[in-house]
């Protein structure tokens, strides 16, 4: 089966960046600098950044509606299912975000696995993190690894699709993987057995060639 990241995979941007930038109260680029100098997890990091969230949902659903995806994300999903291989988002970021913008470009019956948005008051939010564990290498909202490890047990191989830092960790434990931006790099680095795409035009070719032999094996 495909596990596939979405801020920066899926969508051309970071959906949660772009929020923070538009909506955010002084002090989230503080957490963020904090989270890359290693003193905080990713889930403390949006957990507190999206406390200084500051806007109604009618805010939030506009700028929902300006996010892009991928031209070609659907035409891969179409053929990885084709070729009896599911497809499930598993994102560090914001469910109610992924599926806003999934269901806007017809593909909202995706099953997504993300941080969970709830809304405190007309303009209050806070992130909870179902899927997150205490064995978590890197302390995330959601935990990759685990997801990968529950659908492995489930489908045998997995093909992990990423582009950056939430992916790394993941990456090593993915039977293939479809690697873009930083990812590229991580995989080289570690002998990561993978292919580098830019966009799903890249990753729909590469479907039955290599890396369907590479999950058939």
């Amino acid at each position: 089966m495909v596990q596939c990241d979405f801020d920066g995979t899926i969508s051309t941007e970071d959906v949660t960046d772009s929020l923070l930038q538009r909506f955010g109260r002084d002090g989230w680029e503080e957490l963020e600098a904090a989270w890359e100098r290693g003193e905080i997890g990713s889930r403390e990091c949006m957990k507190g950044q999206v406390a200084l969230l500051d806007m109604d949902r009618a805010e939030l659903d506009a700028h929902l509606a300006t996010i892009a995806v991928d031209p070609h994300f659907g035409a891969f999903v179409r053929a990885a299912c084709e070729r009896g291989m599911p497809v499930q988002v598993v994102s560090d970021g914001i469910d109610y975000a992924i599926h806003a913008v999934l269901e806007r470009h017809g593909l909202g019956d995706l099953p997504v696995i993300a941080n969970r948005l709830v809304q405190t008051g007309p303009r209050s939010w806070q992130l909870q993190s179902p899927w997150a564990s205490a064995a978590c290498a890197r302390a995330s909202g959601n935990c990759k690894c685990e997801r990968l490890a529950e659908q492995r047990e489930r489908h045998g191989r997995v093909l992990y699709v990423g582009d950056s830092t939430s992916d790394f960790c993941v990456s090593g434990r993915a039977d293939f993987v479809l690697a873009k931006y930083k990812l590229i790099q991580h995989c080289v680095d570690h002998g990561i057995a993978h292919a580098a795409f830019t966009d799903f035009s890249q990753a729909l070719a590469l479907l039955p060639q290599p890396v369907a032999l590479e999950l058939a094996a």
